[in-house]
C-alpha cells in the first residue's frame, strides 16, 4: 500500500538521568530535505548519524527534526566561557567606546552579558555512552511514529484516489453507451453532406470517399478508451501493491489525463464533452494528492 510523505512523530523521555523530547515533522518534497534543531554542542558525527537514520528510513520529504534534552542532577550542567565570542564583543564594544569617547571601565563586564559569551556544558554529554544510547533510543521511536503517520495517511489517500478512479471510469462507462448514438448522428450528417455534394458537376467520388475514411477515423476514440481502462487498472495495480509507487502513479495520472484528451478532443459530441469534464475533475483531485506519495 502507499505511503504519504505527511508525518508526524513526538516521543517524551524521563529518567532518573535526563529528560529528552524528540519530534519529527515530514511534508511532501520532490528530495530528501532535513532540518535539524539540536542543542549547541551536539557533535557533527551524531548529527551525520541521524541524518542517515532518516535518509534510509523516510526515503523523501521535507523533514524538520527537534531533539531536545537535558541531563539531571547536581553537577550535570554548568556554563563554559565562549573565549572568542568574548573577545569579539569587547573589541567591537572598546573601539565604539574610543570612537565616541565613552567610559572604558565597565566594558568587559557588558561584554560578559552580551548573548553567547556563556554557554550551557553538559559534562560528559557526548562521551556518556549510555545517555546517547537512550537519546538514539527514542529518535528511532520517533521514526516508527512518523512512518506509522505517514502509513496511516497512505492509507487515507488510497481510498480516496480509489475513489476517483472508480467516478473516471463511471464517466467512461457513460462515454461508451453515448459512443454510438454519436457515430449514428455523425453518419446521417454525413450522408445528407454526401447528397449535398453529389449534385456538385465537379465532384471527385474517389476522393472523396478516402477524405471519409480518413474523417471518420479520426473520429473513432475506440483505441482511447481501451487504453483509459488499461491505464485506470494499471494506477490502481500500482496502487495496491507498491510501497513507494508516488512518482509512477504520477507518471500514470498523465497518461490517464492524455487519453482523457483526445478523447474529448475527438468526439465532438456535447453529452460526452460533459463527461470528459467531470473526469478531468476527479483527475486533477488525484494529480494534486500524489505529489504527496512517497
Amino acid at each position: 500500500m502507499i505511503t504519504s510523505m505527511t508525518g508526524f512523530g513526538s516521543v517524551h523521555f524521563e529518567n532518573e538521568q535526563l529528560t529528552a523530547l524528540v519530534e519529527i515533522k515530514s511534508l511532501n518534497s520532490k528530495f530528501l530535505d532535513i532540518n535539524f534543531r539540536l542543542p549547541r554542542n551536539f557533535s557533527a558525527e551524531k548529527e551525520l548519524l541521524l541524518r542517515n537514520l532518516l535518509k534510509d528510513e523516510l526515503q523523501r520529504g521535507k523533514i524538520s527534526v527537534t531533539l531536545d534534552y537535558q541531563p539531571k542532577g547536581a553537577g550535570q550542567t554548568s556554563n563554559q566561557l565562549n573565549f572568542e565570542v568574548l573577545q569579539s564583543y569587547y573589541n567591537n564594544l572598546l573601539e565604539a567606546a574610543q570612537k565616541l569617547s565613552a567610559d572604558e571601565k565597565d566594558i568587559f563586564r557588558i561584554a560578559t552579558m552580551m548573548p553567547d559569551v556563556l554557554q550551557p556544558k553538559l559534562s560528559n554529554e557526548e562521551d556518556n555512552q549510555e545517555n546517547w544510547e537512550i537519546l538514539l533510543g527514542i529518535f528511532k521511536e520517533g521514526i516508527e511514529k512518523c512512518k506509522s503517520f505517514r502509513a496511516d495517511e497512505g492509507r487515507v489517500l488510497g481510498e480516496s484516489f480509489e475513489e476517483n478512479i472508480s467516478k473516471i471510469r463511471q464517466n467512461l462507462t457513460e462515454i461508451e453507451k453515448q459512443d454510438p448514438q454519436r457515430i449514428e448522428l455523425i453518419k446521417q450528417r454525413l450522408e445528407n453532406r454526401i447528397k449535398d455534394i453529389g449534385q456538385n458537376a465537379m465532384f471527385d467520388q474517389n476522393r472523396f470517399e478516402q477524405e471519409m475514411i480518413y474523417f471518420i477515423e479520426k473520429l473513432d476514440i475506440t483505441e482511447e478508451k481501451v487504453r483509459l481502462k488499461n491505464h485506470l487498472d494499471y494506477f490502481l495495480d500500482t496502487l495496491h501493491n507498491q510501497e513507494d509507487g508516488g512518482k509512477k502513479l504520477n507518471f500514470i495520472s498523465q497518461e490517464i489525463g492524455r487519453e482523457i484528451n483526445t478523447i474529448g478532443s475527438k468526439a465532438s459530441d456535447a453529452a460526452i464533452q460533459r463527461y470528459v469534464v467531470e473526469m478531468k475533475e476527479e483527475l486533477d483531485k488525484i494529480k494534486e494528492q500524489v505529489l504527496n506519495i512517497l
